[in-house]
């Protein structure tokens, strides 16, 4: 007996010597019950669709290369599912989330397991349902923390705190949505923007409380900063205090120092906040930019920092907020982050490229009988408004059933036109299950073009697989011949959604290492519900590693 422990003792030893990071490597079980509760803001009640009674949702804990499990149980009713949003999924493209592209929804009463690693990622990024506008309540964090052993590139913070900015609609959010779809109008904005969870006062609700930031005199904070708005750019800032910007979507930046935060709709930014204040409560402010002429919650959220020690009732040291139109703020945010390109982090910035892509971004008007004014607002790609399909994309692909997409997707505008110029032609649009075909391993560079059809706005982009590196951005008509020359291909920014600037266009690269169907749209939900998103379907490459793997045998059907 002796013996054989030993034995085993000993392959232990070897196992942990030759793979110490399986060894690392945890299986982290979470159960997310899909529940409705009575939810009180802005001094108005309704049901809430949440996770466990929680809004935001719970958080998901894990290192990298950890794989999760996560059963969802759907208890309310309807149908839904829950997108990883940046979790690059390699080789589990089944779990990726969105409704109709990788997997049928889960309807009520039923359930799915999610499984999948988070291979090669550590930070932030979160969580949040994909089906309609369900991710208005339905969304949470998730924190990847590096392996055991393995420090932060920055000086490692005393604490971590994370702080999702959100929206709160009074009325039921998806009586919203279906109204606007049945008028063709746009529709009704949120009531007030939130802070974990809380609006803070707002006209007409005055009483209710705010979040409260605790911190102590000299430590550092590690504040993780989600945006799980619908449809909002927001601005964070904290009276009296700078940031230190050390990553966002999950992936490390060079540090810079900044008083304001900008931040869209699914993006993540990590930044070190230092307590070298005197006593005192501090007010944060998350304001919404929109340098665009249409509606928009107008409202800032407040919050407040709290030092320990702070006496009652104090009274609180005020920040200024950004103009709601503030472009340069914007700008000069975002012309700041660049990857940190070490050895250990590396910016693979592809150099060679196998797919050159130019794809308009767009607000259109199509006819429609039953809608108010005999006509319907939509958004699309290269003119195509894209169509939901009835069964999954990526089930139509793998059991190879036709008739549900096609691969002719353009690589370019159908008609060229001055992009951003005053415009009223093209204003109607085609629609499509249209999807565009890459190669295993090609290399990717799609410059996204704004408009200024019917009105020029800010998009954030997402793109779900992949991480991609922003090499170059500018104001007007991106120009093929002289814009290339200026693109950073040294250490530009790495991100999952990026921000085209309002009648401007952004240039991206990946590598297309990842097969199966993956989802490319504006994660404002008010767009992506118009029309303005597509699909990539990248093939398989040669062996299990580079191949889409069986469906799991509780996927969902239609």
């Amino acid at each position: 007996m002796e013996s054989c422990r030993l034995h085993l003792r000993a392959v232990l030893l070897l196992v942990a010597f030759l793979y110490p990071a399986f060894v690392q490597s945890l299986v982290r079980h979470y159960k997310f019950s899909v529940v409705f509760k009575n939810t009180t803001k802005l001094c108005s009640s309704k049901p809430t669709i949440t996770v466990n009674g929680k809004f935001p949702g719970p958080t998901l804990y894990a290192r990298e290369d950890d794989t999760v499990i996560v059963r969802v149980i759907n208890h309310v009713n309807h149908n839904l599912t829950i997108h990883w949003h940046g979790v690059k999924q390699l080789g589990t493209v089944w779990a990726d989330g969105p409704a109709y592209i990788t997997q049928c929804p889960i309807q009520p009463g039923q359930n799915f397991i999610y499984n999948f690693t988070f291979t090669g990622q550590r930070g932030t990024l979160l969580w949040h349902a994909h089906t309609s506008w369900l991710r208005a309540t339905l969304h949470g964090a998730i924190v990847i923390l590096p392996k055991k052993g393995t420090p932060y590139p920055f000086p490692t913070p005393d604490e971590e705190k994370t702080v999702i900015l959100a929206e709160w609609w009074k009325s039921d959010v998806e009586a919203v949505v279906n109204q606007s779809i049945q008028s063709g109008l746009p529709p009704n904005v949120s009531d007030a923007h939130t802070i974990n969870g809380h609006a803070g006062p707002v006209p007409g609700c005055s009483s209710q409380g705010g979040y409260t930031l605790h911190v102590e005199s000299g430590k550092t904070y590690l504040l993780r900063l989600i945006n799980a708005a619908l449809n909002d750019d927001l601005f964070f800032k904290i009276a009296g205090h700078n940031l230190t910007v050390v990553e966002v979507d999950a992936s490390y930046t060079k540090p810079f120092q900044t008083d304001t935060i900008f931040i869209s709709p699914g993006q993540t930014t990590n930044a070190i906040l230092t307590a070298n204040r005197g006593i005192g409560k501090y007010l944060i402010a998350a304001s919404p930019f929109m340098d665009a002429p249409v509606g928009f919650d107008n409202l800032t959220s407040i919050a407040s920092l709290r030092y320990k020690g702070t006496p009652a009732n104090p009274k609180a040291f005020l920040t200024s907020i950004p103009p709601q139109n503030a472009t340069p703020v914007t700008n000069t945010f975002m012309d700041a982050l660049r990857s940190l390109n070490s050895k250990q982090y590396p910016a693979n910035v592809p150099l060679t490229i196998d797919h050159s892509l130019f794809f308009t971004i767009a607000v259109g008007v199509n006819p429609c009988a039953t809608c108010v004014n005999g006509s319907k607002l939509v958004a699309a790609f290269n003119n195509v408004s894209f169509v939901m399909p009835t069964i999954a994309l990526l089930q139509a692909y793998y059991y190879n059933t036709k008739g549900v997409y096609t691969l002719d997707f353009p690589a370019n505008p159908p008609i060229p036109f001055n992009y951003t110029g005053n415009s009223t032609a093209n204003m109607q649009t085609t629609n499509g299950t249209r999807l565009y075909r890459l190669g295993y391993n090609s290399t990717v560079q799609i410059v996204l073009q704004g408009t200024a059809i019917i009105a020029p706005e800010s998009h954030p982009t997402h793109l779900h697989g992949f991480n991609f590196f922003v090499v170059g951005k500018g104001i007007g008509n991106f120009d093929p011949k002289k814009d290339p020359k200026t693109f950073n291909l040294v250490d530009p920014v790495e991100r999952n959604t990026i921000s085209v600037p309002t009648g401007g266009w952004t240039a991206i690269r990946f590598r297309a290492d990842n097969p199966g169907i993956w989802f490319l749209h504006c994660h404002l939900e008010v767009h992506t519900t118009w029309g303005l998103k597509m699909a990539f379907l990248v093939e398989n490459g040669k062996g299990p590693n580079e191949t889409v793997r069986p469906p799991p045998a509780d996927l969902p059907t239609c």
